[in-house]
């Protein structure tokens, strides 16, 4: 058994992979697998990156998940806009943030 078998991925993230009215992902599982490894550590390290931003420029929560939603869907971020709000979602789930509708629609 591989560790990718043994990864717990949310229903969450497996609706990325999922085209409308379909219940078979459009990816292989060691894929999505590898793209949930990938965001979920991603949201982790922007965990004290968004801490940091609130203290420095002493601006609202939803004003700095709106900032790293930007800079999630910037070309070169390494994931999809899809992943970037998941990520995002996760990123406001660690720190115990509310997810604002601004946050959403940025």
């Amino acid at each position: 058994m591989t560790d990718a078998s043994q990864i717990q991925i949310p229903p969450s993230f497996i609706a990325l992979y999922l085209a409308p009215n379909r219940s078979k992902p459009n990816a292989t599982r060691e894929q999505i697998s590898q793209r949930y490894e990938f965001c979920e550590d991603l949201a982790t390290m922007l965990t004290e990156h968004a801490a940091d931003i609130k203290a420095s420029l002493h601006v609202t929560e939803g004003d700095v998940l709106v900032r790293i939603h930007r800079g999630l869907l910037a070309d070169g971020s390494g994931v999809s806009a899809q992943e970037a709000q998941w990520v995002l979602t996760r990123l406001a789930e660690l720190l115990h943030w509310p997810m604002t509708l601004a946050a959403r629609d940025a």
